[in-house]
């Protein structure tokens, strides 16, 4: 118990706690949403669900604040590794929950209480193993063939194991954009991001005529021939593969400047099949612009860039760069997935699946960001002093 109320005294003394306020508020303002888009299905269940995964978010934040991170990365990445593997294999198991979209990237334990994706879980020790690995080959030159390689590899492998498993090419896209922020982070000459990239376009040339029948190609057609305006593939926009994302950009440009009013949302508050889909998950910023306009959504935004920002100046401050690669790592995590989330509600990115952070209900995704953010708080608790600090490095 000393070693308790020891850790809780440290803490409040040196955690984070404006960071943690910030996640609170974000949670505060999803719960809100969450209520009003939950409305239709006269149950309480998602609420419940998401206040307990908050509560137990809060609690995981204040002990992961007093884990030496880098410590404990050093000592179990072989196991942090494996974790990655195995825990993402789960869903090729009797233990997957089938869902008919061949998105099948949940998984449901006999006796524990919601379903848990992996993918999700997994993105924590991704980044501390990835950061483990670009901090040790930092030291030879992180823009080495051979180290852009190494690091290139280790993703792409994960990304492949995720996708191949689950299907989940959404949350794969996270991990891409993770490590893209790392190594941008860690010193990869602008180079070698130039050469990734013609080599994405040229795949995605070469392979397109096999996959552009396949649904997820169909979901990326249909957004080019919207942003084009192609009059020949109109139905398919509205009423066919793009027919969410319209109800989405229907129910955010119905708000206006100040939106229609919380529970009064026309779309939100529909029971009938043309209403909004997946108001409370996916498409939950669309539910803000209905309900709270334009002013809503800035301030929703501000919150989470806010989130962002004082990971980034964690970072900073950091006392060494595997450190400092973690916190760029999760700071990638939540604008990869505010990015590609508001974009989706936007009708400017294709539907992938994935939530907004803090806000959107899902007991695994609250419950991974905010053990993502008690890691920060733990490296703002050991960061250096501004004597020692050299303010030139990691800038």
């Amino acid at each position: 118990m000393s070693w308790l109320s020891d850790s809780l005294r440290a803490f409040f003394r040196k955690g984070d706690l404006l960071l943690l306020s910030l996640c609170l508020l974000a949670s505060g303002y999803g719960l809100v949403l969450i209520y009003s888009a939950t409305r239709y299905l006269h149950s309480n269940r998602n609420i419940i669900v998401q206040c307990a995964a908050i509560c137990l978010g809060v609690l995981v934040y204040i002990f992961l604040s007093s884990v030496d991170i880098e410590l404990f990365t050093s000592r179990s990445w072989k196991l942090l590794l494996v974790f990655n593997v195995g825990f993402n294999l789960l869903v090729r198991t009797p233990l997957k929950v089938v869902s008919n979209t061949g998105n099948d990237s949940w998984i449901r334990i006999p006796g524990f209480p919601v379903n848990l994706q992996p993918g999700e879980i997994v993105k924590l020790s991704f980044v501390l193993v990835l950061a483990w690995q670009m901090a040790r080959l930092q030291e030879k030159g992180i823009s080495r063939p051979s180290s852009v390689m190494q690091i290139a590899g280790h993703t792409l492998f994960i990304f492949a194991l995720l996708s191949w498993a689950s299907g989940d090419f959404g949350m794969g896209l996270t991990y891409l954009l993770i490590f893209v922020v790392m190594a941008w982070a860690a010193g990869v000459k602008k180079r070698w991001f130039l050469l990734g990239l013609a080599v994405c376009v040229a795949g995605i040339a070469l392979v397109w005529p096999r996959i552009s029948g396949m649904y997820f190609a169909q979901r990326i057609t249909v957004v080019i021939d919207h942003i084009l305006g192609n009059p020949d593939t109109l139905y398919n926009q509205t009423q066919g593969i793009g027919w969410q994302q319209t109800r989405s950009i229907l129910a955010i440009g119905s708000g206006g400047l100040f939106g229609q009013g919380w529970c009064r949302g026309i779309q939100t508050q529909s029971e009938f099949d043309t209403s909004l889909p997946a108001r409370y998950t996916d498409e939950i910023f669309a539910v803000c612009g209905e309900e709270f306009g334009l002013a809503g959504c800035v301030v929703l935004l501000a919150l989470l860039a806010c989130i962002i920002m004082r990971c980034v100046w964690v970072a900073r401050r950091a006392c060494s760069p595997q450190s400092a690669f973690i916190a760029m790592g999760y700071a990638g995590m939540l604008l990869a997935q505010v990015g590609v989330n508001v974009g989706m509600c936007l009708y400017v990115f294709p539907v992938v699946g994935l939530t907004l952070p803090f806000v959107s209900a899902g007991g695994s995704s609250i419950v991974t960001m905010y053990a993502a953010m008690g890691i920060v708080s733990g490296i703002k608790m050991r960061s250096l002093p501004s004597w020692l600090r050299d303010r030139n490095s990691f800038s």
